[in-house]
C-alpha cells in the first residue's frame, strides 16, 4: 500500500528509552523455498483453464498443509473465479485441491441452491489437524414463511468449515429461522442472528470454531467473541428439514460488550477481536475504547460455558525492555497463539508521527471511488469519504501513529512478557495499512454489496500489524513478523528467549531467489504474513515480485513455505 512518512511530531516524553539489545544476522539466511501455488498453475476445476493471479495470506498447520484464498482474471465476459484451496507441503508433488469458489453450492442448510459469492477473508486452519475455517458471503439460503407473514429469504453470510471431509456450515446468519435457532446469538430473546462475522475465524481440535460476531439488539449494534463445537450429524428435524451437517449444538458466548467485566475493574467491554485458538483454548484482545483504550487488554480463557477470563497482557502494565516509567497504551488486536505463546503488537508512550495514505488504485471499484470522493450511487447521489484529501498528487488521508512500537511474546505458562522486536532496535514501523469496509451505497455502474470484501463496517483506513508465533524446545519460541527497515519491508524471525533476529526475506532480494519462475532481474515487492503462517517448523508467506517500470503481467506472485530452525544462524 502506498504511504510515505511527512514529519514526526515529538511529545514530552518523560523518560530515556532503553534500546533492546537485539542482535541481527548480518547477511540474509539461506532458507530453502518452495512454491505452493503460482502465477503459472491451473486453478482446479476453474472454468476457462483460468490460472492463479492473486492471494491473501496463507496458513499452515504442524503437518505442512497450507490453506489460501485466491483469485484469478476475468476475461471474456466472464467474472474472475475466487476461491479457498490447500496443498500439502509434506508430500512431494502434491494436487492443489479446491475447498471452495464462486460455483461451489453453499452447505446446508441451503433449500434454494444458492451459490458462494467472496470469502471476505484469508482462511485459517487447525494447528494439529487438517480443518479449515473460512467466511462466506453469499446470497439468501433458506427461504421460509414465518407464522401470519409473507416468504422470507435470509441468510447471506457464514462460517464453513470441513471437520468431517465435505464443507458444511459452522455458523451462519439464520438464528431467527424455525429449527435453526442454534445458529442464534446465545443468552438474548427473542432469537437473533448474529450481523456478520468480523475478521477470520479461528478453529481448533478438529471440529470447533471460535469467532467474533457482530448483532443487532434493539436497534443497537453489539459484538462478541463465541464458539461452536461441530457434530458429524444429518437428520431429519420435526418439521421435515433437513440439519446442517454440524448438528445442533448452539453457538456459546465467551465474552460480548453487553455484559463482561473486563477482569480487575467494573467496567463492560467496549470492543472485541477476532479470536486466536489452540487446543481448548482461546486468546482475544478486548478493550473499553477501540480507538483510544483505557482499559483491556489480551485474555485467555477456556472453550466453556460461563469461562472465567485470565489477563495475560493490559493497557497500562509495564513494557518489557523500557523504563518502569513505559507502559502499554495500546495493544493489537491480531494476535497469534500456538497453545502456550502469544504473539502480539503494542506500543507505549506519546511520541507520533504522521503518515499519509494514498487511496488504492487496484481492488473493489466502489471503495476505490469512494475513498476517491467519486462514488456514483444509483439514486444520483455522489457518495465520497470525508476523511479524504485531493491534490495533484492524488487523494489521501493522514493517521497518527506511535513512534514507540514493537512486537512482543507472551509465555502462558510462567505468565511472562519478552520483547521481540522494537522501534528502538533498528525497525521503524510494524503497521501496515488497507482501505477495507462497505460503501454507501450501490454504484450506478451495478457494483453492488453482496458479497462485498468487508465486516459489514463502514469503509475506511485499518491498520494491522503481522505476526505468528511457535514454541520451540524447551523454553523457546520463534515469532515470525512483517516490518519496515528504512523503507525496506521485510519478514523477519525472532528466536526467543534471547533477542535474535534473522531477515527472512525484504523488498531488497531478487525475485528468483524465491520463486525460479519469477523473471530474471525481477526483485521481491510486496510480502505478507498472517498469524497461523508459523506453525512449528512451517512457514508460510504469500509474495509478488517484478521489474522495476514493468508491467504487472511481467511479474510473478505466489504463496511459498519454507522449514525455519529452532536455533537462530550464528
Amino acid at each position: 500500500m502506498k504511504y510515505r512518512y511527512l514529519q514526526s511530531l515529538v511529545s514530552t516524553v518523560g523518560a530515556v528509552i532503553l534500546a533492546a539489545a537485539t542482535t541481527a544476522s548480518a547477511d540474509p539466511p539461506d532458507f530453502s523455498w518452495s512454491t505452493v501455488v503460482n502465477n503459472t498453475d491451473l486453478m482446479p476445476d476453474a472454468p476457462f483453464n483460468r490460472t492463479f493471479n492473486s492471494y491473501n495470506q496463507p496458513s499452515v498447520n504442524v503437518r505442512g498443509l497450507v490453506v489460501i484464498r485466491a483469485r484469478s482474471r476475468g476475461g471474456d465476459g466472464q467474472p474472475a473465479t475466487h476461491g479457498i484451496y490447500t496443498r500439502d507441503m509434506a508430500v512431494a508433488s502434491s494436487p492443489i485441491i479446491r475447498i471452495l469458489d464462486r460455483t461451489s453450492v453453499v452447505p446446508e442448510p441451503n433449500n434454494l441452491d444458492t451459490r458462494f459469492v467472496e470469502t471476505p477473508s484469508f482462511p485459517r486452519i487447525d494447528m494439529s489437524s487438517d480443518t479449515i475455517a473460512t467466511r462466506g458471503n453469499h446470497q439468501p439460503v433458506w427461504r421460509y414463511i414465518p407464522a401470519g407473514s409473507d416468504e422470507t429469504r435470509a441468510g447471506t453470510t457464514g462460517i464453513y468449515t470441513n471437520p468431517f471431509g465435505p464443507l458444511i456450515t459452522g455458523a451462519a446468519k439464520l438464528g431467527a429461522v424455525p429449527d435453526f435457532g442454534f445458529f442464534a446469538v446465545p443468552g438474548v430473546e427473542p432469537p437473533t442472528p448474529f450481523d456478520v462475522f468480523p475478521g477470520a475465524p479461528s478453529v481448533t481440535m478438529g471440529g470447533t470454531i471460535v469467532f467474533k460476531g457482530n448483532y443487532t439488539v434493539g436497534g443497537i449494534g453489539k459484538t462478541g467473541v463465541f464458539f461452536r463445537n461441530l457434530k458429524n450429524k444429518a437428520i431429519p428435524s420435526s418439521e421435515g428439514a433437513l440439519e446442517p451437517a454440524a448438528g445442533t449444538q448452539s453457538v456459546v458466548r465467551i465474552a460480548n460488550n453487553m455484559d463482561t467485566i473486563i477482569p480487575g475493574t467494573t467496567t463492560v467491554f467496549g470492543s472485541t477481536s477476532p479470536p486466536s485458538a489452540a487446543g481448548p483454548q482461546v486468546v482475544f484482545a478486548g478493550f473499553d475504547n477501540e480507538e483510544t483504550p483505557t482499559l483491556g487488554g489480551i485474555y485467555l480463557a477456556p472453550l466453556a460455558h460461563k469461562p472465567q477470563l485470565r489477563t495475560l497482557v493490559s493497557i497500562g502494565e509495564p513494557v518489557p525492555g523500557q523504563s518502569a516509567s513505559q507502559t502499554f497504551k495500546h495493544l493489537g488486536e491480531g494476535g497469534a497463539f500456538d497453545g502456550r505463546y502469544v504473539g502480539f503488537w503494542g506500543a507505549w508512550g506519546t511520541e507520533t508521527r504522521i503518515v499519509r495514505l494514498y487511496c488504492p488504485t487496484e481492488g473493489n471499484k466502489d471503495r476505490i471511488d469512494y475513498c476517491h470522493r467519486q462514488l456514483f450511487c444509483e439514486d444520483g447521489t455522489i457518495e465520497q469519504d470525508p476523511n479524504s484529501t485531493c491534490d495533484v498528487t492524488g487523494c489521501w488521508q493522514e493517521k497518527h501513529v506511535p513512534v514507540n512500537q514493537g512486537i512482543f511474546v507472551h509465555d502462558v505458562s510462567p505468565g511472562r512478557t519478552q520483547v521481540v522486536a522494537t522501534t528502538d532496535s533498528g525497525f521503524n514501523e510494524f503497521l501496515f495499512w488497507n482501505y477495507s469496509g462497505k460503501t454507501p451505497c450501490v454504484s450506478a455502474t451495478g457494483h453492488g454489496q453482496e458479497g462485498a470484501e468487508d465486516d459489514g463496517e463502514p469503509a475506511r483506513w485499518r491498520s494491522s500489524a503481522f505476526v505468528a508465533v511457535s514454541a520451540g524446545v524447551g523454553a523457546t519460541f520463534k515469532a515470525a513478523f512483517k516490518a519496515e527497515k528504512a523503507d525496506v519491508v521485510g519478514i523477519y524471525l525472532g528466536h526467543g528467549p534471547e533477542q535474535v533476529i534473522e531477515t527472512v526475506l525484504d523488498t531488497t532480494m531478487a525475485g528468483q531467489m524465491l520463486d525460479p519462475e519469477a523473471p530474471k532481474g525481477s526483485t521481491i515487492t510486496e510480502l505478507g504474513l498472517e498469524r497461523e503462517g508459523l506453525r512449528d517448523d512451517w512457514l508460510a508467506i504469500n509474495a509478488k515480485m517484478g521489474i522495476n517500470g514493468g508491467t504487472e503481467e511481467e511479474g510473478m506472485a505466489g504463496i511459498y513455505v519454507t522449514r525455519v530452525p529452532n536455533t537462530p544462524r550464528r
